[in-house]
């Protein structure tokens, strides 16, 4: 595909340029074919933050589409809860839990297709029985509708914040009171748009709330129950108060320790109601080894 841009496009970026003149394309799979070469401008590679001068001539070679639904996929998965209404996982830190650029295959949803085959279909083939997602780095419970009527009531819970979630963090530096609140709205970083950010005026209301377990020599191990659901909403608001999670590169936390493979943030416990009976449905998942090794580390050089 062969576009022109013109005198009304200076200053745009070139992955939003594309995205404005390609709008049946995501953004994230238009930057996924500039980096990969796919989008010439002048015939020259360029990044997806190039600015447009407004006389270039852009070429875009699309790459093949992924299949339009996932696929079922014999991985393992360690299950926490399940009845004929929903499904409570253990997911596993670098498992990414559904299908996007650059991840078609050995997502959650993939093994969740091979192990109960018929999940909520509410949103879509691509992403059956999701309500709610962790992120890539982020181990711990993650609840998956089996119906769109228990689909339905757990979006419903969601989005009225009556589902209780609680994390495990370790943090960098030592907090200024054992217990604290973080209301900063949050909103995409217009300059960085794999971050968020607390800097805006504009942004998503968000609640998060830590209690402080324990210290070390430079780093704090809290209990945090959040609110809301925002992307990246701990990650975030806890840099944005001055501690970032441990190994957190992303939101400014220092290189990653001796001992630990990524940051450390553990989804450990999610209380909701059954869609069919009401009844309150709590469940735990214990801190995993990676992370279990490393507390232990700590503890022995206090």
């Amino acid at each position: 595909m062969n576009l022109r841009a013109e005198g009304q496009d200076s200053g745009k970026r070139l992955d939003a340029l594309l995205h404005e003149r390609l709008p049946e394309f995501s953004r994230s799979r238009l930057q996924s074919w500039i980096k990969d070469g796919r989008v010439l401008v002048n015939d020259v590679s360029v990044r997806a933050s190039y600015l447009i001068r407004g006389a270039e001539s852009i070429s875009v070679s699309p790459a093949e589409l992924p299949p339009l639904k996932a696929q079922a996929e014999e991985l393992p998965l360690k299950i926490l809860y399940q009845d004929d209404d929903v499904v409570a996982v253990d997911k596993p830190a670098g498992m990414v839990v559904h299908a996007g650029a650059g991840h078609g295959s050995g997502t959650l949803v993939n093994a969740l297709l091979h192990h109960f085959g018929l999940l909520s279909s509410v949103n879509g083939d691509l992403r059956p029985g999701i309500v709610h997602r962790l992120d890539r780095d982020t181990s711990g419970v993650l609840v998956v509708a089996r119906t769109d009527r228990a689909h339905q009531s757990l979006a419903a819970q969601f989005h009225d914040r009556k589902v209780e979630k609680v994390y495990l963090a370790l943090v960098n530096g030592l907090m200024k009171t054992k217990t604290g609140r973080i209301t900063a709205p949050i909103t995409r970083d217009p300059h960085r748009r794999t971050r968020m950010t607390t800097k805006l005026a504009s942004g998503r209301s968000a609640l998060t709330e830590y209690e402080v377990l324990e210290e070390f020599k430079s780093a704090s191990y809290l209990r945090v129950r959040i609110g809301t659901g925002r992307t990246h909403q701990i990650r975030v608001h806890l840099s944005s108060i001055g501690h970032p999670i441990v190994g957190d590169r992303l939101y400014g936390a220092p290189p990653l320790q001796a001992g630990l493979s990524r940051f450390f943030l553990h989804a450990h416990y999610l209380a909701f109601h059954s869609p069919s009976t009401s009844q309150l449905i709590a469940v735990e998942s214990p801190l995993p080894p990676d992370l279990l090794h490393f507390l232990f580390v700590l503890r022995q050089n206090r």
